[in-house]
C-alpha cells in the first residue's frame, strides 16, 4: 500500500464490501451508504450527554431516530469522549440492557451496542442485538473475540491510540493512514484466528479516536485505501470536534452549527464508497444522499 494513495482508485472501489452478516441476518449495502442512529444513554457524552440517559427517553429516541432515515441503532451506555470517565459493568448493563429489550419490543430494528465490555455484549446480544461496536478492537477484554465467535454477532472494531482517557493528550503519527491501515488488517487477522467469520468484521478507522485534525483529515481523504482490506467500512464523524475547528478556520461566526459541517463529510464518504455512516440525526442526511445519488455521484468510480 502506497503511503499517500491518489484520492480516488478504481481498483480499491472495486474491492468493496457489498455486504455484512450479522448475527441472525444479512446487510446488503447499496450504493448509497447505510445510516447508523447513535442513542446515547449516558449522562456525559460530548453531543447528547444526559439527554436519553432515561431509558423510556432512549427507547423513544432510537424509535424516532429509526422512522426517520435510520437504518441501524447504536446504543451506548458509556462516554468514550476525550477524558471521560469509566463505568462500572452493573451500571453499564442497567443503562443498556432494558433499552435493548424494549427496542426489540415495539420494532424489528438492527440493533448495535457500542460496548467493550464482553458481559454487556452477551447480555444485549441474547436480547436481539445483531452488533458488537467496539471501540478498542476488540483488545480491552480478552472474553470479548471467544464471545463474538460464539454467537456469531457482526462486529465492529475500531482504531483508536490510547485509551479515551488519554488519547488526545498528544496523538502522533509517522504517517496516519498507513499505520490506522496496518492496525486494522492485523486486529482482523487476529480476530478471524479466534474463530470470527471474515464476513461478521466491520472496520472502523476512529476519526477522532487519538487523531488530530489532520489526521482525521487525512484519513478521510484517504478512506478508499481501506476498501482494500474487502470489509465494510465504518465512519463515525458526527458533531466531531474536528469539523468544528474546520469551520471556525474559514467563518468569523461564534457559535458554530457541526451538522452542516457533518453533512459535508457525509457526501464525502458516500463518494468514496463508505458503507456505513455513524450519526446523532440521520434525516437530513438520508435526504441528501438520496440527491446526491440522483445526481449521479454515489460510490463513484472516477
Amino acid at each position: 500500500m502506497t503511503a499517500n494513495p491518489e484520492s480516488c482508485s478504481g481498483t480499491d472501489l472495486a474491492k468493496r464490501a457489498d455486504y455484512w452478516q450479522l448475527r441472525t441476518r444479512r446487510l446488503a449495502f447499496p450504493r448509497r451508504p447505510l445510516l447508523m442512529g447513535i442513542v446515547n444513554v449516558t449522562p456525559d457524552s460530548f453531543s447528547d450527554g444526559g439527554q436519553f440517559l432515561q431509558a423510556n427517553r432512549a427507547v423513544e429516541q432510537a424509535l424516532h431516530l429509526s422512522s426517520h432515515g435510520a437504518d441501524l441503532i447504536d446504543i451506548g451506555g458509556e462516554s468514550t469522549r476525550p477524558y471521560s470517565e469509566t463505568v462500572s459493568l452493573g451500571e453499564e448493563l442497567d443503562r443498556v440492557v432494558p433499552v435493548v429489550e424494549r427496542i426489540r419490543a415495539r420494532e424489528d430494528v438492527i440493533i448495535s451496542v457500542d460496548t467493550s465490555k464482553s458481559e454487556v455484549a452477551r447480555e444485549c446480544l441474547s436480547r436481539g442485538a445483531e452488533i458488537i461496536n467496539d471501540v478498542t478492537g476488540l483488545c480491552s477484554d480478552e472474553a470479548m473475540a471467544s464471545l463474538v465467535a460464539e454467537t456469531r454477532a457482526g462486529v465492529c472494531v475500531m482504531h483508536m491510540q490510547g485509551t479515551p482517557q488519554t488519547m488526545q493528550d498528544s496523538p502522533s503519527y509517522e504517517n496516519v493512514v498507513q499505520e490506522v491501515y496496518d492496525f486494522l488488517r492485523q486486529r482482523r487477522d487476529a480476530l478471524v484466528q479466534a474463530g470470527i467469520e471474515l464476513d461478521s468484521i466491520c472496520l472502523d478507522p476512529g476519526i477522532g479516536f487519538g487523531k488530530t485534525t489532520l489526521h482525521n483529515c487525512e484519513l478521510l481523504q484517504h478512506i478508499e485505501t481501506f476498501h482494500r482490506l474487502g470489509h465494510p467500512l465504518l465512519v463515525g464523524h458526527s458533531r466531531k470536534g474536528f469539523i468544528g475547528k474546520l469551520i471556525e478556520a474559514e467563518s468569523s461566526e461564534q457559535t458554530i452549527d457541526r451538522e452542516a459541517g457533518t453533512l459535508g463529510v457525509s457526501l464525502a464518504m458516500a463518494h468514496r464508497g463508505v458503507q456505513i455512516l455513524r450519526l446523532h440525526d440521520p434525516e437530513y442526511t438520508r435526504q441528501a444522499l438520496i440527491l446526491f445519488e440522483a445526481a449521479g455521484s454515489v460510490a463513484a468510480d472516477c
